[in-house]
């Protein structure tokens, strides 16, 4: 038995499922960083997965893999940085089991991640979430779902995975207490309240909704099961094709549910609120991840300059004029 076998098993059941109660897409993004891993070292080192030492995965062959993953997969730095990740956490949860293979551990972990050029968020004006509102056909039960599902993207900031994981007990619409309570990453739960619009559109679609159990998925798919992330990515992509049609600017814009959630936190920006609030309402867990809507808000940027003199004029307080003198020129 090769003694990467035993360690991989151990990494995933009892570091990230026991020690750590990591998500579900956690683990599922690792699981796949190994897969690929395992199936790029098989042509690299000529060896089976089973038949693979710890020794084979050292720094090279990691480099490698790395390169494969850039040049032959065309993967984007981010992917490949979170790659990495996933394998320096797997290098260090062996480091304390496996000493022996200290020399091949530091190596690894010495590999740096990759810099990557950061861009500003993408979001929508309001004329662009309007025609894209405005896109589902109401008179329909999938009109309907798309609607609801879309306007309580915006208005929540919702990530795709916490609409999707929504169930109906989820969701309350009682007046004066409306809200949405989800589970965020990190297993944090928060509690996001609901707007008038969003409690018509949600109480619309509910009502083809009634009799189902309240543990069953809020939003359903078309053949009755739970809306998977393509399916949501789809649904936005159909809408904004057909809110193109009425707003231009749309039609060179790539939409994605991610964006939605940017959008919510450009309005709440633009409304004033502080960076404090937002980093709650989205479920950031610093403040400094907040920071990027600061750098994309041109409008704030704007009011800035706007408080600033131009060069080259005389700085001085303002005296009000005499009060005689106000008179005759208000008359």
């Amino acid at each position: 038995m090769s003694t990467l076998a035993p360690l991989l098993e151990a990494f995933f059941t009892d570091r990230l499922q026991q020690q750590r109660q990591a998500s579900p897409n956690t683990i599922a993004a690792y699981r796949d960083t190994f897969r690929l891993l395992l199936t790029f070292a098989q042509g690299d080192v000529g060896k089976a997965p089973s038949n693979l030492a710890f020794a084979d995965l050292d720094a090279p062959f990691v480099l490698r893999f790395l390169e494969h993953l850039e040049k032959t997969r065309c993967n984007s730095i981010s992917t490949r940085n979170a790659r990495l990740a996933a394998v320096h956490s797997f290098f260090r949860y062996v480091a304390l089991r496996e000493p022996a293979h200290a020399a091949v551990i530091q190596r690894v972990l010495a590999i740096p991640h990759k810099r990557t050029e950061k861009k500003l968020v993408a979001f929508l004006t309001r004329p662009e979430f309007e025609a894209i509102l405005a896109a589902p056909d109401q008179t329909t039960l999938l009109g309907r779902r798309d609607y609801a599902l879309l306007l309580l993207a915006i208005q929540t900031g919702l990530r795709v995975s916490e609409i999707t994981a929504l169930k109906l007990d989820d969701v309350r619409l009682e007046r004066g207490a409306a809200h949405v309570r989800c589970h965020g990453k990190g297993r944090k739960e928060r509690i996001t309240p609901l707007t008038a619009q969003s409690i018509k559109a949600l109480r619309a679609y509910l009502r083809d909704r009634q009799g189902a159990p309240s543990t069953s998925p809020f939003f359903l798919s078309r053949r009755g099961g739970p809306m998977s992330r393509d399916a949501v990515e789809h649904l936005v992509e159909v809408h904004r094709a057909h809110a193109a049609k009425r707003c231009s600017s749309l039609a060179e814009k790539n939409i994605s549910p991610h964006v939605l959630r940017h959008t919510s936190a450009m309005l709440l920006l633009h409304a004033g609120t502080d960076r404090s609030t937002i980093a709650l309402w989205l479920g950031h867990e610093s403040i400094e991840t907040t920071e990027i809507y600061l750098h994309a808000d041109l409008a704030t940027k704007e009011r800035a300059i706007a408080k600033t003199a131009p060069p080259g004029t005389h700085q001085a307080r303002y005296r009000p004029p005499d009060s005689v003198l106000s008179f005759l020129q208000a008359l």
